[in-house]
C-alpha cells in the first residue's frame, strides 16, 4: 500500500489568512465542506487559552464544520499512562458523528499527540488525523512519524497503532510558549539522528551549538526542518516504515532512555532521557572499538554544550539482586519488537551499526564514566 502525507511547516497556523489547515483538509476531496472534532493540549491551552476561539474562527472563516467546540486534554505524560485520553478523544468523536471522511485535528506535545493519534486509529478503524505539534521534539521528530500510542503495565508504548497522519502542520509560533527545558530538550532527537544519518547535519549542531542552545530562532528553525526531513527520510526510504523487523533504527540511545523514564516515573523529559541515553551508548561504542575515542568525547561534549546532563542517580538503583536496574531496558527494549535484540550504535560520525548484543560488564564501566563525566558543560 502506498501513503503519502504532507509536513508543513509555517507560523500562525489559525489565522484565518493562512490556508495551509484549510488545503490539507481539501486535499483529496476539494469540494467537500471537511468536518473535523479537536482537542487542544493542556498546556499549550494554557500558554494560549485563545485557541479554542482560534479554531472556530478559522472553521467559519474557511467554510469548515466544527462539530463539537475544541476539547482541552492533559498533556505530557499523564496523557499516555492512562485511558483517560484516548476515551476522551472517542468520546468527542462520536458526540461529533465523525466518520472516516472526518478529521480529528490535535494541538500539543507528543504524549497527547501520541494518545489522540491511537484514538484516531482506532476509531471507525481510522479516522483522519492532524497533527499540530507544539514542542521542538513532536515537530522535529514524533508527530511527523507513524506511530501512536500509550503506556501501559509499566512499559512506554505498550499499546499503539501505525497509522500515518492525513497532515502534520508544525507552527513555529506555538514553539514561543514553551518553557526553556521543554524547548531543550527537543535537541536531543536532532543530535540523535544527525548522529547516525548525517554528519554534515551534525558538524551543523556543533558550529550552532551556542545559538541552539539559547534558542536563537533561525537555527532552531532550521534544525527542526532539517532534523524532520531525515525522519521522513527514513520513513519513506528505509525499508520498514511499520517495524516489522527486529530493529528501530531511529532509536539511537532509548533502550536507556525509555527505561530512565520510568525509573524516575517520568521526571525526566523524553529528550533528556535521550541525551543520557546517546552519551551511554556513544562511550559503548568506543569502549568496543566502534567508534574513534575522539568523536565519542567530541559527542558528548556537544550533548554537554546543549544543555544536557549525561546522568542521573537513577542509573545506579539496583534491584534485591544487586542488578543495576536501567539494565532491564535491553530486554524490554527487545520485547517490544521481539526477534532478536536488535540496538544502534555508531560507528563514525554520521554513521550508525546495528549490533546484537552489549557485554554488560562493559556497559557498567561506562555508566561509572559518565557519572564522572557530568556536570556543568
Amino acid at each position: 500500500m502506498d501513503f503519502d502525507y504532507p509536513v508543513i511547516f509555517t507560523r500562525n497556523a489559525l489565522s484565518p489568512e493562512n490556508p495551509a489547515l484549510s488545503n490539507v483538509l481539501r486535499r483529496r476531496e476539494p469540494d467537500k465542506q471537511p468536518r473535523l472534532v479537536a482537542v487542544i493540549d493542556s498546556g499549550l491551552a494554557l500558554a494560549r487559552p485563545e485557541l479554542s476561539w482560534l479554531i472556530q474562527a478559522y472553521a467559519d472563516h474557511h467554510g469548515l464544520i466544527l462539530a463539537e467546540p475544541a476539547v482541552v486534554l492533559p498533556g505530557g505524560e499523564v496523557a499516555k499512562n492512562g485511558p483517560q485520553v484516548v476515551e476522551a478523544c472517542l468520546s468527542l468523536m462520536h458526540r461529533g458523528k465523525i466518520d472516516r471522511h472526518s478529521y480529528l485535528l490535535a494541538l500539543g506535545g507528543g504524549a497527547l499527540l501520541d494518545a489522540a493519534g491511537h484514538a484516531a486509529a482506532i476509531c471507525h478503524r481510522g479516522v483522519r488525523l492532524v497533527r499540530l505539534p507544539s514542542t521542538v521534539l513532536a515537530q522535529n521528530d514524533s508527530a511527523v512519524g507513524v506511530k501512536n500510542g500509550v503506556n501501559a503495565y509499566g512499559l512506554k508504548n505498550f499499546i499503539g497503532s501505525f497509522a500515518p497522519p492525513w497532515a502534520v502542520i508544525a507552527d513555529f509560533r506555538f514553539l514561543e510558549s514553551l518553557e526553556p527545558r521543554d524547548r531543550r530538550a527537543g535537541l536531543a532527537e536532532a543530535v540523535k539522528v544527525a548522529a547516525i544519518r548525517d554528519e554534515p547535519f551534525l558538524g551543523w549542531l556543533e558550529d550552532h551549538a551556542d545559538a541552539l542552545a539559547a534558542f536563537e530562532d533561525a537555527p532552531s528553525f532550521e534544525m527542526i526542518r532539517r532534523s524532520a526531513q531525515l525522519h521522513l527520510r527514513h520513513i519513506a526510504e528505509g525499508g520498514d516504515p511499520f517495524e516489522m523487523g527486529s530493529a528501530r533504527p531511529l532509536d539511537f540511545g532509548h533502550w536507556s532512555a525509555h527505561k530512565l523514564e520510568s525509573l524516575t516515573n517520568h521526571a525526566l523529559r523524553h529528550g533528556e532521557a535521550v541525551a543520557m541515553g546517546m552519551a551511554l551508548d556513544t562511550l559503548y561504542s568506543a569502549a568496543t572499538g566502534l567508534l574513534p575515542k575522539d568523536d565519542a568525547l567530541e559527542l558528548c561534549h556537544l550533548i554537554k554544550r546543549l544543555g544536557f546532563r549525561l546522568y542521573d542517580p537513577a542509573m545506579a538503583l539496583r534491584g534485591g539482586n544487586g542488578r543495576r536496574l536501567l539494565l532491564a531496558g535491553l530486554t524490554e527494549f527487545q520485547e517490544h519488537l521481539g526477534g532478536q535484540l536488535t540496538l544502534t550504535l555508531l560507528a563514525a560520525r554520521g554513521q550508525g551499526i546495528e549490533v546484537h548484543e552489549m557485554d554488560l560488564k562493559r556497559l557498567e564501566g561506562c555508566i561509572t564514566r559518565l557519572a564522572a563525566m557530568d556536570g556543568p558543560p
